[in-house]
C-alpha cells in the first residue's frame, strides 16, 4: 500500500500513472460490445451467448474487486496492479482461442478478475491516499475521467482493427497492450510504511462497522443501477443501433466525419459516451468538495433516468443516438468520484480500497444483470425495449435511496 504523504500538488506522477493504467484497461474493457455481432455470426450463437460471457466478466470483476483492494491494501499496489495485468492478458489470449460459448463463458472469469486487479478500486485508493483533502475528490474524478477516455479510444481503435483482422487476432493485440501498462508502475511511488496498530483502524472493526451501518447498505443497493445501465450499453448499445437506427442521411454532418453506417455509429457512440464522460466526471469531482456528494449522486441518477425514458419512447435516429449519447456520457461514470469520495469522506483513508470494492460489488452485480438480461430479452421477444425499461426503473430507484444517507463522518474512524 502506497502510505507517501498527500502532495499539495493536483497533478502528481501517481495520478498521472494511474490514470494512463485505468485508460488502457477500460480502452479494453469498452470494446467488448463491438465482438457481439462478429463472434455470434461465426459460430452461429445465440446473442444470448456472448452476452452471458460478458455478464460473467462483469460479475467475476465485482467479485474480484474487494478481493484484489484488500490484497492490495496488505501486500502493496504494486503486486495488485501486476497480479491484474497478468490475469487480465491471459484471460484475453486464451479467449482468442476458445470456440464455445462455455470456453468464452469461464475465460471471462479471468478477464473480470483482471480489470479488477487494473481498475477502479486498487487505481482510486492509491490516487485518494496520495492527494490532499483540498484536491482529493477532484483528483478522484480525473482518474475516473481517464477510465472515460479509454472509452473514448477503444471502441473506434477496435473497429479499426476488426476491419483488418479477425476478432480473435484482437484478442491477442489486446493482450499484449494491457501488459504495456506496467511500465507505469514505477511512477506510483516506492516508499512503504507500516500500517497503524490502532484498534480502531483494524480491517475487521471498519468492516464490521461499515456493513452494520444503514448509510453503508444504502450507498452499496444505490450502486446497483449504475452497473446495470452502463453494462447494459456498453454490451448492448452497438448491436441495438446496428439494427433499429435509421439510415444516415446522405451529406449528414456524420457522414462527414467517416460514419458512414449504423455499425460505425454503434462503435462512434460509444466513444462519444466516454468523450463526455471526461468532462462529466471532473466536474463531478469539482462539485463533489463543494456540494453535498449524496445529493449529486441523486441528480445524476434522475438525469439518467429521464434521459432513458426519452431516448427509448421516440424513433431513433442519428441524431436522437448522438444527443442520447452526450447526455448519458456527461452522467455515465460521474457517480464513481462521489461515491468514492463519500466511502472516504464517511469511513477514513485506510481501508477505502476495500470499502469501495463490497460497494462495487453490487455496481457489478447490476452490471450481471444488465448484460445477461438484454441478451436474454433479445432472444425471446427480438428486442431490448424491456430491459430499457427496467434500467430507467432502477435508476429511479437509486435516485431515492441515496437522499437519506448520512454524510458525516464516523466518530471511529476520523483518523483513519
Amino acid at each position: 500500500m502506497n502510505t507517501m504523504p498527500p502532495s499539495s500538488r493536483l497533478f502528481t506522477p501517481i495520478l498521472i500513472a494511474g490514470s494512463l493504467i485505468l485508460l488502457t484497461g477500460f480502452a479494453i474493457r469498452a470494446s467488448f460490445g463491438l465482438f457481439q455481432i462478429p463472434i455470434a455470426e461465426e459460430f452461429g450463437w445465440l446473442r444470448s451467448e456472448f452476452s452471458m460471457a460478458i455478464a460473467i466478466q462483469n460479475l467475476a470483476w465485482g467479485i474480484g474487486q474487494p478481493l484484489f483492494s484488500a490484497f492490495a491494501e496488505k501486500f502493496g499496489d504494486k503486486k495488485a496492479i501486476v497480479l491484474g495485468a497478468f490475469t487480465y492478458a491471459l484471460g484475453l489470449a486464451l479467449s482468442s482461442v476458445a470456440v464455445t460459448p462455455e470456453a468464452h463463458q469461464f475465460l471471462e472469469v479471468l478477464v473480470g478478475f483482471g480489470i479488477a486487479g487494473t481498475g477502479f478500486g486498487v487505481i482510486l485508493a492509491v490516487v485518494g491516499r496520495a492527494a490532499s483533502d483540498k484536491h482529493r475528490s477532484l483528483a478522484l474524478g480525473i482518474a475516473t475521467a481517464a477510465g472515460s477516455a479509454g472509452q473514448v479510444v477503444g471502441p473506434p481503435f477496435a473497429d479499426a482493427l476488426l476491419r483488418v483482422m479477425p476478432w480473435s487476432s484482437v484478442f491477442v493485440v489486446f493482450a499484449g497492450v494491457i501488459l504495456l501498462t506496467l511500465f507505469a508502475l514505477p511512477f506510483l511511488g516506492t516508499k512503504q510504511a507500516e500500517p497503524p496498530s490502532h484498534p480502531s483502524e483494524s480491517m475487521s472493526r471498519v468492516l464490521g462497522t461499515a456493513l452494520r451501518d444503514p448509510t453503508f447498505s444504502m450507498i452499496f443497493l444505490g450502486f446497483f443501477s449504475c452497473g446495470f445501465q452502463l453494462a447494459f450499453v456498453t454490451a448492448h448499445f452497438p448491436a441495438f443501433i446496428t439494427e433499429v437506427c435509421a439510415a444516415i442521411p446522405p451529406n449528414s454532418l456524420i457522414r462527414s466525419i467517416g460514419i458512414n453506417s449504423t455499425t460505425a455509429l454503434g462503435a462512434f457512440s460509444l466513444a462519444l459516451i466516454g468523450l463526455a464522460n471526461i468532462i462529466g466526471t471532473v466536474v463531478a469531482g469539482a462539485l463533489g468538495h463543494k456540494w453535498s456528494k449524496k445529493y449529486l449522486l441523486s441528480l445524476i441518477y434522475t438525469g439518467r433516468t429521464i434521459a432513458a425514458a426519452a431516448f427509448i419512447m421516440i424513433p431513433m435516429t442519428p441524431t436522437t443516438v448522438v444527443v442520447f449519447s452526450l447526455v448519458m456520457g456527461g452522467l455515465w461514470l460521474a457517480t464513481v468520484p462521489l461515491t468514492s469520495g463519500l466511502i472516504a469522506q464517511i469511513y477514513g483513508l485506510r481501508y477505502m480500497g476495500t470499502l469501495y470494492g463490497i460497494v462495487f460489488f453490487s455496481h457489478q452485480l447490476g452490471s450481471f444483470m444488465g448484460v445477461w438480461l438484454g441478451g436474454v430479452m433479445y432472444d425471446i421477444n427480438g428486442s431490448y425495449d424491456m430491459v430499457w425499461w427496467v434500467g430507467v426503473g432502477v435508476g429511479a430507484f437509486s435516485a431515492l435511496v441515496h437522499l437519506p444517507v448520512r454524510e458525516s463522518p464516523r466518530a471511529a474512524f476520523a483518523g483513519a
